[in-house]
């Protein structure tokens, strides 16, 4: 179970790492939980099998801000491990209001696909950094006026897996040159959908051209010339339609396997 934040936004990174378009930086990860406030819950809780519905009721999620989307995983309900996309959105139509910023408990709604009404996130103290990086996506107007300020720091993108920040190669371990790329056209999160993302191929170098040598103009192919004559066959004279063709007869009934009627 991974119960560092570290170990959580590492796991979510390197699943979105596999289906993320060409050129995504992650920039913050939070962790929040669906339902109802968890001081409401932790006061019903003291009543027989209530506590358990609430408990099983919740939803938990990850919430990531990358340079161009908000992307939602599913979160492990034991384990915290991400799960698959529920919805990516652009970050200027991440659809969230009435966010409040909170000393333990901080909350937002969000219209979730397929669902009628926004749901409500809670997010606990400890992600409230994170929580203020992606306020950096929510839209004028989003944010409770009773709510405590945010504090938007300057997002630099978390480093993918195994680096640190910076660039620099983690100990033990050698940094891979990488190639220049042609530059790719950017491609957001596709809806989410039960099919799961196809996975990104590499972009392609294009053949370098040698200089001063041209490509060939095409030949044109010379005209078809008939085939010779068969000894002893017939061809028929050019232009003709081919001769009727044989109706077709069905298959004569077939004997069963020995041992059938």
């Amino acid at each position: 179970m991974a119960f560092l934040r570290a170990k959580q936004k590492a796991q979510v990174i390197e699943k979105l790492s596999q289906v993320a378009p060409p050129g995504e930086t992650f920039i913050a990860c939070v962790h929040a939980e669906s339902g109802p406030s968890p001081w409401l819950a932790a006061a019903l809780g003291e009543i027989p099998l209530v506590g358990l519905i609430i408990v099983l009721t919740r939803r938990y999620y990850f919430l990531t801000l990358t340079n161009s989307h908000v992307v939602i995983n599913s979160a492990n309900r034991w384990n915290n491990r991400p799960g698959d996309v529920v919805a990516a959105f652009p970050r200027q139509a991440f659809p969230v209001s009435r966010v409040k910023r909170a000393s333990i408990w901080s909350s937002m709604y969000v219209q979730m696909p397929g669902s009628n009404n926004p749901v409500r996130l809670n997010i606990h103290r400890i992600w409230r950094a994170e929580m203020d990086q992606l306020s950096a996506a929510f839209p004028p107007g989003a944010i409770d006026p009773s709510s405590q300020p945010f504090d938007t720091p300057q997002g630099q993108g978390y480093p993918m897996p195994a680096y640190p920040m910076g660039g620099q190669p983690a100990p033990g371990q050698q940094m891979i040159p990488q190639q220049p790329q042609p530059p790719q056209p950017q491609q957001g999160f596709g809806a989410p959908q039960a099919q799961p993302y196809p996975q990104q191929q590499p972009p392609q170098q294009p053949y370098p051209a040698q200089p001063g040598q041209p490509y060939p103009a095409p030949q044109a192919y010379p005209p078809a010339q008939p085939y010779p004559g068969q000894p002893g066959g017939q061809v028929p004279p050019q232009g003709q339609p081919y001769p009727p063709q044989v109706p077709n007869v069905p298959y004569p009934r077939q004997q069963g396997y020995p041992g059938q009627r």
